[in-house]
């Protein structure tokens, strides 16, 4: 994501948005809410003036349009993001109109901008100056590939040859071949993770063939495999490593630690009323919402008085198990400075 402030005051003003990925299209989605005013150039029928009896066929013509924001729709197996609304600036005012934004198609978007919207910018303006991390999940006899995307693990495909019992060596070298195969267009970082050795001989047969690769990766164990495995790898930190403050892992982290201290019955409180209680009392260090509330205007008054007493806020992605597990106690949770009786 490429972002510029044009301007600002007081927290309202235009930031100018240019995503280039997915992820960046699901972070607009998390930006962008209704009542935003939206600027881009888009394509719009436009009658042209003509002499003749019979009116031509309007002809699409591109138009910059400012959208007073209805409705946001994010479809990620297509690509793209889908901004309605009432156009108030530009041709045909008060008529509706649909933006489709795909990565490469900037725009402007003018609001009042929270501490939280700000954050989520600089993640996606951060996680730009990085390759996508793909995690490489290998056993015996199959090798499941999954690209992480900021919302979550991403499945891309699996390569299975012969039985994962009593495979020999040459069937393992057709699985280490076709796998290296499939990572051949990934440009960045790569975990091999899974238990046992086979993921170590699988590095070190790309560090023979593929030695740009091989500068890349890094081998992990972990005690399950598939999309379990990326969560283990989450875990433990290793995107840390590789990527920075990666928001994924930090995630993992947080939500392990509320639902600890549910289980010891300590420093915590969730659901939405429970929540905005801690933040009354000023008990709340750390408020964990999942986005499936940021247009909930109870949670977002709940957000704004975390981030007044400073408190905080991390938004989580219910594509992501983190976000689900958070979703299934009340979508809401505050990690306390000290229990409230």
């Amino acid at each position: 994501m490429k972002a510029e402030v044009r301007e600002m005051k007081k927290q309202f003003g235009e930031i100018r948005l240019f995503p280039e990925t997915l992820d960046d299209l699901w972070h607009l989605s998390h930006l962008v809410v209704p009542g935003d005013l939206v600027f881009a150039t888009t394509f719009r029928s436009v009658e042209a003036a003509t002499d003749k009896l019979r009116p031509e066929k309007a002809e699409k013509r591109p138009v910059r349009l400012g959208i007073r924001v209805e409705k946001v729709e994010f479809h990620h197996h297509t690509n793209r993001l889908r901004i309605a609304g009432v156009i108030e600036s530009g041709v045909d005012v008060t008529a509706h109109h649909t933006l489709s934004v795909e990565a490469g198609f900037e725009i402007s978007v003018v609001k009042r901008w929270r501490a939280v919207d700000c954050e989520r910018i600089r993640r996606a303006v951060d996680a730009s100056a990085y390759g996508v991390v793909h995690v490489v999940s290998v056993e015996e006899g199959e090798a499941q590939v999954y690209r992480l995307r900021q919302f979550g693990p991403e499945w891309v495909t699996t390569v299975t040859i012969g039985s994962s019992k009593g495979a020999d060596a040459g069937t393992r070298s057709v699985l280490f071949e076709k796998t290296l195969e499939t990572l051949a267009a990934v440009t960045g970082p790569v975990v091999v993770a899974g238990p046992g050795f086979v993921k170590d001989e699988f590095a070190e047969y790309v560090k023979a063939r593929a030695p740009d690769l091989a500068g890349r990766m890094v081998a992990v164990e972990t005690r399950r495999i598939g999309r379990g495995a990326v969560q283990e790898v989450i875990g433990q930190g290793i995107l840390d490593r590789l990527l920075g403050d990666l928001h994924l892992a930090r995630e993992v982290a947080l939500m392990d630690e509320v639902l600890v201290r549910i289980a010891t019955e300590g420093a915590v409180a969730y659901g939405i009323d429970e929540v905005r209680k801690a933040v009354a009392y000023g008990a709340a260090e750390t408020v964990l919402v999942s986005d499936t509330l940021l247009r909930d205007e109870e949670a977002t008054a709940v957000i704004e008085q975390a981030e007044r007493v400073n408190a905080t806020v991390v938004v989580m992605s219910t594509e992501f198990e983190p976000g689900e597990r958070l979703d299934a106690i009340g979508g809401a949770a505050a990690l306390l400075r000290y229990k409230i009786v």
